[in-house]
């Protein structure tokens, strides 16, 4: 499918209705190959999900459809997003709103490593380079405040796409859900 030229902005408070349905079609329509539904159902929301702070502190993108574009996938209630993602000077390092044990305190770009926060695509609209330009947009915003290192809690979905762009697996963590299963995440890092 074709598309005109798509249209890179920092999220507003407005998004935040059309980001939900967004993410949660992007999370069950292409995390399902990685993660049994019981850990999809249980992570929407806490792990996995929109931490409105990004929205606050400016470090959090959304992608729009052109203007007069038709809408093959169909988009519900996204208000024409096609996907979203962002970075963090704060020390949360990956998670929704209500995730568990926030830390919202600054990090310093001196010592600290930018966290790459959130990133959500559409299914209709994934593998067609979105992802790497929110990426892009995440580590110059970030190198402009200083910080010259990375790193993010990566679904096992997302480490294809971040180990094309020179992020380097540091660990696994089990995140704990609230029926007793685990969601596994990767740590990954990167130095410019």
């Amino acid at each position: 499918m074709m598309l005109g030229p798509l249209h890179y902005r920092l999220a507003t408070p407005a998004d935040i209705p059309h980001l939900g349905p967004l993410i949660e079609a992007s999370i069950r329509g292409l995390q399902t190959n990685d993660y049994a539904p019981s850990q999809i159902d249980q992570a929407i929301g806490t792990w996995l999900g929109l931490d409105t702070q990004l929205i606050a502190d400016q470090t959090y993108f959304a992608v729009e459809l052109p203007a007069n574009s038709a809408n093959p996938a169909n988009l519900p209630t996204t208000g024409r997003l096609a996907a979203c993602g962002g970075w963090s000077r704060r020390k949360t390092p990956y998670g929704a709103d209500h995730r568990p044990n926030r830390d919202d305190a600054l990090l310093d770009p001196r010592i600290d490593a930018a966290k790459i926060r959130a990133f959500f695509v559409y299914p209709a609209w994934a593998r067609r380079g979105i992802g790497t330009r929110i990426l892009e947009l995440c580590e110059q915003a970030a190198q402009a405040e200083g910080f010259t290192r990375f790193e993010m809690g990566a679904t096992l979905t997302g480490i294809p796409l971040y180990r094309r762009h020179g992020y380097i697996e540091q660990g696994r963590i089990d995140l704990p859900l609230a029926n007793g299963e685990f969601l596994p995440i990767v740590k990954m890092t990167k130095s410019t």
